[in-house]
């Protein structure tokens, strides 16, 4: 319910502390410049919270998704090199 709340108010400020210094991650060590903007990755500049702007939620599952995803396409990529020597 507080979802839909947020999306018929257009709340834009942190989920957590309720802040409105709020701005979109550029880079981060899990998905460089590409995995951030795919995720809508943002961070409080209050309390240092990040979330997916569109959802309001934590991220962690969309992270843990897209680096797996990255090892398979990387792991198959390796095998597929190698095995072409």
């Amino acid at each position: 319910m507080a979802d839909q709340l947020n999306e018929f108010t257009n709340e834009t400020g942190c989920p957590k502390c309720g802040s409105g210094i709020v701005s979109p991650v550029k880079y981060t060590w899990w998905g460089g410049l590409l995995g951030p903007k795919m995720l809508h990755h943002t961070k409080c500049n209050a309390c240092g919270y990040t979330y997916n702007s569109k959802t309001r939620k934590s991220n962690t599952n969309g992270i843990i998704i897209y680096s797996v995803i990255l090892f398979a396409i990387a792991f198959a990529l390796f095998f597929i090199a190698r095995s072409s020597y």
